[in-house]
């Protein structure tokens, strides 16, 4: 059996928890990516255009520089967490894009043809949860293309920071 060395000969210095808690730098990143993808398409063509038939089921030609929204993400601190939610069947021509940045893809089904695919409840549920999971988690960023966040960033008590990218009105 060893003998109980006290903390002052430890090779290791050993800090009381509340003296030095740790301090939350990290960033996590979540995208509702076909919102953000759908704002600049309408943009693009036209108010209601990405709704049309002809403008959102079919193989979507890339938008979203994701690689300007990744570091500006960043400049909060290191990625810690990075996440995107979309109905990812048509959005295969960003997918050197996605992987180069790392992001872990979500797939989100829509229940109807016509439907949405509920990715701004999805997203919001798992940015608390991560940010009560992990406490180095210091601000969260949401790159979305409308202000269904805004209900989560008035929960403030839940979030340490919340930074918002996406587009204006």
């Amino acid at each position: 059996m060893r003998a109980f060395r006290p903390p002052s000969e430890s090779p290791v210095p050993v800090f009381p928890a509340a003296a030095h808690p740790p301090v939350p730098s990290h960033v996590a990143l979540y995208w509702d990516f076909e919102n953000l993808h759908a704002g600049l398409f309408e943009a693009r063509h036209g108010e209601g255009a990405y709704g049309q038939p002809d403008g959102r089921f079919k193989v979507q030609e890339p938008l979203v520089d994701v690689a300007a929204v990744a570091d500006l993400a960043a400049v909060f601190g290191p990625l810690a967490i990075h996440k995107a939610y979309c109905n990812w069947q048509f959005f295969g021509r960003y997918r050197d894009a996605l992987m180069q940045a790392g992001i872990d893809l979500v797939q989100l089904f829509p229940p109807g043809g016509a439907a949405k695919n509920g990715a701004d409840i999805r997203l919001a549920l798992d940015a608390v949860d991560d940010v009560q999971r992990h406490a180095h988690i210091g601000t969260v960023v949401v790159a979305g293309g409308d202000s269904d966040f805004l209900p989560l960033a008035q929960r403030r008590e839940l979030l340490r920071a919340l930074a918002a990218a996406g587009l204006g009105a």
